[in-house]
């Protein structure tokens, strides 16, 4: 059960590999249309189980106290009504002890009847679940082409995502991904135009996403709760620039933002302290910004921070690799191979120790660095192994030099080509 604040989930200490999950296991009834035949003989088979028992001992755990309730056949036919969920305790308390559960057990709630699976799928929940607190991060890549893996840490659980459908521009083209909400969008770039794919986790699958106002590419973004903001990139005509735009995921729409001070592509995004942070990045094919911009939601400006990216990024190398923990701006030194945290008062980078070893990139390509929960995880192949493993490593920020722990593996492709952290 999950008890507080974000990431407050027993669970047992990380290993270093985890059961690969089915997706039609995972999310069986998540994906399921309402009214369909495999859906009715589903409930067909949790009645006979009913019938078979007399009586059923449903404990359910709340924040102060255990109730143990009676079911009998009749009562449970009587369960479907979506006001009730649990009847004998009502709809909201059912809601409150269903917020309390992992969304790893989601899909399994979702099979009980028709108002779980509808209250699951609607997204409530998550929405519920967000404005308590309450959150849990889930880790979204991709190693080969047009597929998608998902790690689940609590469970210690692989998920395969449905492949992605067919494009051209998804092959052979640089792609950019951003998880927000309940959302895990794919932008990609055609000859002259640009395309945006998205996955649902409450449907478990890809549909077309809502375009930007001015479509890009190359650009920087992060997300926070359900709304996300994209800056800088280039158009289809390959325009470098300096417009950015708030996605709402809930409303499925593109804000536009006021522009940046400066145009740039291939830089980074995250969020700190409440606003929005666009980190480096290219003002053209050969001019390297070490300058970042902060954007403060409430006033609607941007600042312009000189030096705050400063031999982070190179002219052919990936955009500067950067994550948030407890508000703390941390980044992944690719040349140097360390770790360092960013001095917020004194406008500097402080460096804290080694990253994990064994993880090989190509000027930055290839390999994640993210935010996951309270832990900062590197994501990519192992050095030395000939490829076709990928590696998680993750470590807690904390006064000592980095300790970084391998908390999974498994074999796939070594080269990360995205990477993104769901968190809900």
């Amino acid at each position: 059960m999950l008890e507080g604040r974000s990431c407050l989930i027993p669970r047992p200490p990380l290993s270093s590999s985890g059961d690969q999950e089915s997706t039609c296991f995972y999310m069986r009834y998540g994906i399921i249309k309402e009214g369909s035949e495999e859906e009715e003989e589903d409930e067909e088979k949790i009645d006979d189980r009913g019938k078979r028992r007399k009586s059923q001992d449903l404990v359910i755990a709340s924040s102060s106290r255990e109730i143990q309730i009676e079911q009998t056949p009749h009562e449970r036919n009587d369960y479907s009504s979506v006001e009730d969920l649990i009847a004998p305790i009502g709809r909201d308390i059912s809601i409150n002890c269903l917020l309390s559960c992992s969304r790893s057990d989601y899909g399994s709630i979702a099979s009980l009847n028709r108002s779980f699976r509808s209250l699951i799928r609607s997204g409530e929940i998550y929405k519920l679940r967000r404005r308590m607190g309450i959150a849990e991060h889930w880790v979204y890549f991709s190693c080969n082409v047009l597929e998608w893996e998902a790690y689940d840490p609590y469970r210690q659980r692989w998920i395969a995502l449905p492949r992605m459908p067919p494009n051209e521009c998804f092959m052979c083209s640089d792609k950019e991904s951003l998880a927000v909400g309940t959302e895990l969008l794919v932008f990609g770039k055609e000859v002259t135009s640009h395309i945006v794919l998205r996955y649902s986790m409450l449907t478990n699958s890809w549909s077309p996403g809502k375009e930007m106002n001015s479509p890009r590419c190359l650009f920087g973004s992060a997300s926070l709760g359900e709304k996300a903001i994209v800056a800088g990139g280039t158009d289809a005509r390959g325009n470098i620039l300096s417009s950015a735009e708030l996605y709402n995921s809930e409303l499925q729409t593109w804000e536009t933002l006021p522009s940046m001070n400066r145009p740039r592509k291939m830089c980074s995004g995250v969020f700190m302290d409440g606003k929005y942070y666009v980190i480096g990045g290219m003002a053209s094919s050969t001019e390297v910004l070490t300058c970042g911009e902060e954007y403060d939601p409430i006033r609607g400006v941007w600042r312009l921070i000189a030096n705050m990216s400063s031999g982070l990024k190179c002219a052919s190398g990936a955009p500067p690799l950067v994550a948030v923990v407890n508000n703390k701006l941390y980044a992944a030194d690719y040349a140097s191979k360390e770790v360092r945290e960013y001095d917020k008062v004194n406008n500097s980078w402080i460096t804290l120790g080694r990253l994990p070893e064994r993880h090989v990139s190509v000027n930055g390509w290839g390999v994640a660095f993210r935010a996951c929960g309270e832990r900062l995880m590197v994501i990519g192949g192992p050095r030395g192994l000939g490829g076709g493993m990928i590696e998680l490593n993750s470590w807690i920020p904390d006064k000592n030099p980095p300790l970084w722990i391998m908390i999974a593996s498994k074999h796939s492709g070594s080269f990360v080509y995205n990477c993104a952290v769901m968190s809900c």
